[in-house]
């Protein structure tokens, strides 16, 4: 099994606004990273790379959303908590206004890509029920489901 997660954002003004500037600067940093730390699997991107292109949620064209793999919920905490990315992430107020959930987890088939479509009902199930073992948070985790059974 594999951890799949989601993240939306709401930018607090168009991409290509100055006050934007730091975030638009460290996306291809934070994404090379991402993708050189352990336990990474995959993310979502468009043909030139990027992920902040794709805006998914309906008719707001400030929605982003980010979507990767990783191999265990450690890993990803690792990247997201300990990393480089985590200087990034504690300025995420200057750049987005506040959603809830920003983000959820999921367990999935090694090998398997999550849709949009998958990480937005992921999503919604966490704003409709809270965690759960089918959409969770790093606060309160699951284990994979092969462990849940054992």
């Amino acid at each position: 099994m594999h951890l799949a997660q989601i993240n939306v954002a709401r930018l607090r003004a168009p991409l290509t606004d100055p006050l934007l500037a730091d975030f638009v600067a460290a996306l291809d940093p934070i994404n090379a990273l991402a993708e050189a730390s352990p336990g990474f699997v995959w993310r979502l991107k468009d043909d030139s790379g990027a992920s902040s292109s794709y805006v998914t949620f309906g008719d707001d064209d400030r929605l982003i959303v980010n979507m990767s793999v990783w191999t265990s919920i450690d890993t990803l905490f690792e990247y997201a908590y300990r990393s480089g990315h985590a200087d990034v992430f504690r300025r995420r107020r200057e750049w987005f206004e506040p959603i809830d959930p920003p983000f959820a987890l999921w367990w999935i088939p090694a090998g398997h890509v999550p849709s949009v479509d998958e990480g937005r009902a992921k999503l919604a199930t966490l704003a409709r029920l809270g965690p759960t073992p089918d959409a969770f948070t790093f606060k309160i985790r699951f284990p994979q489901p092969a462990l849940r059974e054992a």
